[in-house]
């Protein structure tokens, strides 16, 4: 049973105006006229509870501003209701909103840093509003539907994906709190420096540049991206031998580019816990480790991948023992196809 909403009485002036002059009323489609107090009462939930979903997405706290609109109280009481029917636990509802806050973040800032181009070039064409918030405010508007459709239905299909990978997994393992993965890492190579000697748009390119191709590449194979901090990207992949065919297609687009950084790879293969969209676990680190042992446009792997290679496509090497930050004394893994 859907959990019932008390609507608090409001003022003349709590009324929202009748047309949104600000983006982000245009992004909502409401003005804010409720405290967390008032989604609270509105909801039938605590002050803490809204509070705890809040941080969850994302936001600072509020405490008697009125930050909030309908849209708020009905995600709340949307929440709620799975809550109150037992499907999941209040704790797991602050879990996955957590992260959905963590995605939308990333994906709201790509967004737009990636549609104020747009703004631009609008406002110095014919169609031009005399100001870019009116064009932003043309674009929101247009985009906005298609947009969220978009939205939903990339999740359905990345749902899907995952619900596929579980189903496989569970078929070979009791434990589905952790996979065995190959976690690969690459890393562009003396970015810092690179950074200080490019201005700003230059470096926002190549970091779109980086991301883009490596996104595409581990697509192509079947993997998955982690995450990505500018300058390395984190992917895994469930087939070491495509891990490898990742790895040599990363440093074929990035490091034979002669417009582009050098860059270093490095996999490493084991069990590893899902949580969040991310990764943990020692594989993890150690791909991450690896990659400072690598030269420039070469592949590093550890020694669990070279064991799960089959023999007749790939030989490998192992280098000099060296030590390892969290791992102690290494003996890293050169490979190459036969």
């Amino acid at each position: 049973m859907a959990r019932e909403r008390r609507r608090p009485t409001s003022s003349a002036a709590d009324e929202p105006g009748s047309v949104p002059e600000r983006l982000d009323q245009a992004v909502l489609r409401e003005q804010p006229t409720l405290t967390a107090l008032d989604v609270a009462a509105e909801t039938g939930v605590t002050i803490d509870q809204v509070r705890r979903l809040w941080r969850a997405l994302g936001f600072p706290e509020m405490a008697t501003e009125r930050a909030f609109g309908e849209s708020d109280a009905t995600a709340v009481s949307t929440l709620m209701t799975l809550v109150d029917s037992g499907v999941i636990e209040f704790d797991m509802a602050v879990n996955m909103t957590r992260g959905i806050g963590q995605t939308m973040s990333r994906l709201a800032d790509w967004e737009v840093a990636t549609l104020a181009g747009r703004v631009e070039e609008l406002e110095a064409g014919e169609d031009a509003t005399g100001s870019r918030v009116g064009s932003a405010l043309r674009l929101i508007e247009e985009m906005s539907g298609p947009f969220e459709e978009m939205l939903v239905y990339a999740w359905r299909r990345h749902l899907a994906a995952a619900v596929a990978r579980m189903e496989a997994m569970g078929a070979e393992r009791e434990d589905l709190h952790t996979v065995d993965v190959t976690v690969g890492f690459a890393d562009l190579v003396s970015f810092t420096a690179l950074s200080n000697q490019i201005d700003r748009d230059e470096l926002g390119d190549l970091v779109e540049k980086f991301e883009a191709r490596c996104h595409d590449v581990v697509s192509v194979h079947g993997g998955r991206i982690i995450k990505s901090l500018g300058d390395s990207v984190l992917f895994v992949i469930s087939d070491p031998t495509a891990a490898i065919a990742v790895a040599e297609g990363i440093i074929n687009v990035i490091g034979r580019d002669a417009r582009m950084p050098d860059v270093r790879v490095g996999l490493a293969s084991g069990a590893v816990v899902p949580r969040l969209g991310d990764v943990f676990g020692p594989p993890v680190n150690m791909a991450a480790r690896l990659t400072t042992v690598a030269r420039r446009n070469r592949l590093i792997i550890d020694q669990t991948t070279a064991d799960l290679l089959p023999s007749d496509e790939f030989e490998w090497r192992r280098l000099p023992a060296r030590p390892v930050r969290g791992f102690g004394l290494v003996e890293p893994v050169a490979v190459r196809r036969r």
